[in-house]
């Protein structure tokens, strides 16, 4: 288990020189910790509850951790769930008990990546929390309802954290640049420079500080720019988790944009899924299925070029397959919209768990047996070839769904032409059709 007090100025990494020492300090999080907000409040009435902190890298949750344990008096315990096991997290909750029993005075766990451990492994928790013979701060970079258990939840106080905005990240460049903690004011920064750094960080202070002290320790003259920043940084690193909350807000932000027919906003998406190491054939299939629900017969290719796309995929793979993907996401974004296929179906399926289940209409059952013939399967079945319109009166569906209407048609695309014909079917249907 490691105490760890803040790091003395000029031995530690910059983004450990430049961590805000006092809220006052604290860049962003406006919402939660400016005037009247939920999270200061608390602090600043010493109001030491369990929390649970849930927001990106670099947004501020284990800097808030220490400063709550500075102002409390507390024994700031760093742990992670990702190196450490519930045996070590026991130990500080033991440790922390004996001297709340003994002396009044209470440890601060700090767990970060508490998703990490199991809904089980979470239970350790419970007790302690619940006698308040610890002060707790769980962190956490996923979604808390999925990745944490109830009753753990129950016991704590969440606060959602954000990424840091581009002004304030471009704040904290210029007070790095600036302060003693920092580079001292050696090397002046071109906005240029700024605008690249801010890219690069994506919200993530500590992203952006790391890349600062790179930068600067190749340095050859004073002035820092855009070709030093490219240079000290090859490739820009991306948040991304193929299983976390990320991988399904883009595949949700993907599938949107198309579905509104933003064929640009689905490029971006395509690429950022694509840039943070998506598995291709995950997004192939998602484009199959946007190509069913969202277009349906409205254009009937845009499945077709999908399919063709998985094929791509599954043939050459990455980086060749790119364009094919974003070839089938593009036109499926210009295409026209109908998810009369995908109502139809949720409705009828809908339909067969909420009646009863009925037996298919004698008429269209197959009789290849004499038996079957005799029990009068198939009889009164009207074979459409034989009609004129190619369609007979004959009813399809069980007697307590007759005249239901599933798929309806809309007025784009291709389906426009397909409503017309249904309805003249429909027509048909309803009135006697010679041979």
């Amino acid at each position: 288990m490691k105490y760890l007090p803040f790091a003395a100025p000029g031995k530690s990494p910059l983004a450990e020189r430049m961590r805000p020492r006092d809220l006052d300090e604290v860049v962003g999080q406006k919402k939660i910790l400016g005037a009247g907000g939920a999270l200061r409040s608390l602090i600043e009435r010493g109001d030491y509850r369990s929390l649970l902190f849930w927001g990106p890298p670099g947004s501020g949750k284990t800097t808030l951790g220490r400063i709550i344990s500075q102002r409390s008096g507390a024994k700031f315990v760093h742990l992670s769930a990702a190196l450490s096991g519930v045996k070590e997290v026991k130990e500080v909750l033991e440790h922390s008990r004996r001297s709340f029993e003994l002396e009044g005075k209470r440890d601060l766990l700090f767990l970060d990546e508490i998703h990490r451990f199991t809904r089980n492994q979470q239970d350790v928790l419970l007790s302690y929390l619940e006698e308040g013979s610890i002060i707790f701060i769980g962190a956490t970079t996923e979604n808390p309802s999925f990745a944490l258990n109830a009753a753990l939840l129950s016991r704590c106080q969440l606060f959602m954290f954000a990424a840091l905005s581009s002004e304030e990240i471009t704040g904290l460049i210029r007070r790095a640049i600036r302060d003693e903690k920092g580079l001292g004011d050696r090397f002046k920064i071109t906005s240029g420079a700024e605008r690249a750094i801010v890219a690069l960080s994506d919200g993530d202070a500590r992203r952006a500080l790391t890349t600062i002290e790179l930068v600067s320790s190749i340095a050859t003259t004073e002035t820092i720019d855009v070709g030093l920043v490219e240079r000290a940084v090859q490739h820009k690193g991306l948040n991304y988790d193929r299983s976390g909350e990320e991988h399904y807000n883009l595949i949700s932000a993907l599938h949107k944009s198309i579905r509104n027919s933003d064929p640009d906003a689905a490029l971006y998406w395509l690429a950022r899924m694509i840039e943070g190491g998506e598995d291709p054939r995950y997004i192939a299939r998602r484009l199959i299925r946007i190509a069913s629900e969202d277009i349906g017969l409205a254009d009937p290719q845009g499945l077709q070029i999908a399919l063709a796309a998985r094929e791509a995929v599954d043939a050459i793979g990455l980086p060749e397959a790119d364009l094919a993907l974003a070839q089938a996401a593009v036109y499926l974004s210009c295409a026209p919209k109908s998810n009369a296929l995908y109502i139809g179906l949720s409705t009828a399926r809908e339909d067969v768990h909420n009646h009863p289940i009925e037996p298919v209409p004698l008429h269209l059952r197959n009789a290849p047996t004499r038996m079957m013939k005799d029990l009068s399967y198939g009889e009164g079945y009207k074979y459409a070839h034989d009609y004129k319109e190619g369609v007979a009166q004959m009813d399809c569906l069980p007697p307590s769904l007759l005249g239901k209407t599933y798929y309806h048609p809309t007025n784009r695309g291709n389906e426009k032409s397909l409503r017309e014909q249904l309805n003249k079917l429909k027509a048909t249907q309803r009135h006697k059709s010679p041979k």
